[in-house]
Formats: structure tokens, C-alpha cells, sequence
């Protein structure tokens, strides 16, 4: 099929043999046996094999993470190092782009970290799991990232919503609900924040925040599209056009599948252009 828009996927994960010597053993169980990712994707896919899978959906560009899910030492921590990522958009400048992973527990460290990636290694952005922390995004200590993204003037995505049990032996509490987005954006309104996995099951309020606050927006990656609840589909489709970015968290959704089933949605040419590509190129200064 071909698509008249190309489309910019802002939440991809980079599924490299070399990424996935750095992702712990036990995760498996969840990504096949759970979330339902196909065994020969799990076990590693090369840069050309998801080049070719992005331009089956139309997908001109993904932006690759370079995950810290954890605290280092902790079970089931893992940390894709940004080396991993800075050479993939090395290799495909014109197709990738780099998101670098922040651990509020390193502390300045961790802030030195993150200038770094943006300045020396070109990456577009920041990347934060509250759940793999037990932090909210108002904790104070993410606070110094923020201070710095919006020092280099880059944006943070973080996931938002419920968490899941990725492994048995580390059970994380849902961190993330959306309303906590409300002080970060209060406390820090040049920052730019984006709120991603919908925020599902509190969509209400990931919507009630991106509409409050002129420096919040949503990713719509990891729920597949057919599955959106209907006032998200509506908050795209309409008043909150301008505020939205594509996502998969691929491999949690395929490429293609999840662009057949956002044509699907039958929504307004300006609506879709804006929310496939439009608002992420304005957002991270593509």
C-alpha cells in the first residue's frame, strides 16, 4: 500500500542484536508471551530489516531510544547505551534520530549525561520511564533533567499511564498518571513535554493536560489504534490536532499494522498530516 503522507514515528525501540545483548533475559516472557511481538522479532532485527518494515507503512523517519529502564543493579534494569543509537543515526542520518535515556538516580551525572547525547552525539530529545524508577514525573528528582532540556531547548517524553509486570521478580507501580504532568508544566512552561502511551487508563486526563498546558502533548504509541478510546480519536481528529505525535513503541506495534489501522480512522486530511508528521517536525525542530 502506498501512503500520501510519510509519516515520523517519535517511539521506537532499537532491536539490534547489539541493543538486544543489553535487554535482560526475562523480558521475553513479556514481549511474546504477553504484549504478542512475533518470536523472529524478538530476537533481533537489523537496521535494514526495520528500514524496510518503516517503508511498508510509510514511516520516513523513527526516532530510536536509548532506554535507562531502572536503576542499574536492581532486577531487570537494563540501560541501552547511547553509543548504540548515536551509530544507528550515524549509519541512516536521514532516517533516525536519537532519544536519549535519563536515570533521576545518577544525579548530575546523569544531567551531564544527557548534555552530552544532545550536544555531541546530536540526539533530538529526552526519554523517561517514571515506572522503572517509582517516580512520578513531579518528583524533584527529575527536576534537574528538565531544568537541562529546556537549557538545550530539547523536548522529554515519558510514559504516562498504567505500567505493566514486565518480569515477576520487579513489580512496578503505575507512576505515571497524567495529572502529575500538571506541576512539571506549571513549574517548567518552556519545557517541552510529551505525555506517551496515551495515558491510558486515564485518558481523560492526559487529554484535560495537553489541552490546559501549551507545552503538553500526547504520543499515541504502545495501544493499538483500532483499540483508541473514542474521545482520543476525537481530541485528534479535532480540537486538539496541533497537540498529538505518531508513536508505536515498536515492537510493541508493528509499523504497518498500526498505520492501516490509523487509516482506518477515517480522520480529516489536516488532522493526519498534522499528527503524523506536521506536529512532531515543529516540536523537535526537524
Amino acid at each position: 500500500m502506498t501512503y500520501a503522507i510519510k509519516a515520523i514515528d517519535a517511539v521506537v525501540n532499537i532491536w539490534t542484536d547489539e541493543a538486544m545483548a543489553h535487554r535482560p533475559k526475562t523480558s521475553q516472557d513479556f514481549f511474546v508471551g504477553k504484549i504478542g511481538v512475533e518470536q523472529g522479532t524478538y530476537t533481533g532485527i537489523s537496521h535494514e530489516e526495520m528500514l524496510k518494515r518503516m517503508d511498508a507503512a510509510g514511516v520516513e523517519m523513527s526516532f530510536l531510544i536509548a532506554n535507562k529502564s531502572g536503576q542499574m543493579g536492581l532486577p531487570s534494569s537494563s540501560f541501552i547505551p547511547y553509543e548504540v543509537v548515536a551509530d544507528a543515526v550515524k549509519a541512516h542520518p536521514d532516517r533516525f534520530r536519537g532519544l536519549a535515556g535519563i536515570d533521576p538516580t545518577q544525579g548530575m551525572t546523569g544531567v551531564k549525561d544527557l548534555e552530552r547525547a544532545v550536544n555531541d552525539l546530536g540526539f533530538v530529545g529526552a526519554h523517561f520511564y517514571p515506572h522503572w524508577f517509582d517516580m512520578p514525573p513531579n518528583h524533584a528528582r527529575v527536576y534537574p533533567f528538565y531544568a537541562k532540556c529546556v537549557e538545550l531547548d530539547v523536548p522529554i517524553q515519558m510514559q504516562v499511564g498504567q505500567s505493566l509486570v514486565y518480569t515477576p521478580d520487579r513489580r512496578l507501580r503505575s507512576v505515571g498518571r497524567p495529572i502529575t504532568l500538571d506541576d512539571v508544566a506549571c513549574d517548567f512552561p518552556e519545557l517541552k513535554l510529551v505525555g506517551i502511551h496515551v495515558g491510558i487508563p486515564w485518558v481523560d486526563e492526559m487529554i484535560a493536560m495537553a489541552w490546559k498546558h501549551e507545552n503538553v502533548y500526547i504520543g499515541s504509541d504502545a495501544h493499538g489504534p483500532k483499540y483508541w478510546p473514542p474521545q482520543f480519536v476525537h481530541y485528534i481528529n479535532t480540537y486538539g490536532k496541533h497537540k498529538v505525535i505518531f508513536g508505536t513503541d515498536f515492537p510493541v506495534l508493528d509499523f504497518e499494522r498500526t498505520r492501516k489501522e490509523i487509516e482506518d480512522l477515517g480522520l480529516r486530511e489536516d488532522s493526519l498530516r498534522l499528527f503524523l508528521r506536521d506536529n512532531v517536525r515543529r516540536l523537535y525542530k526537524l
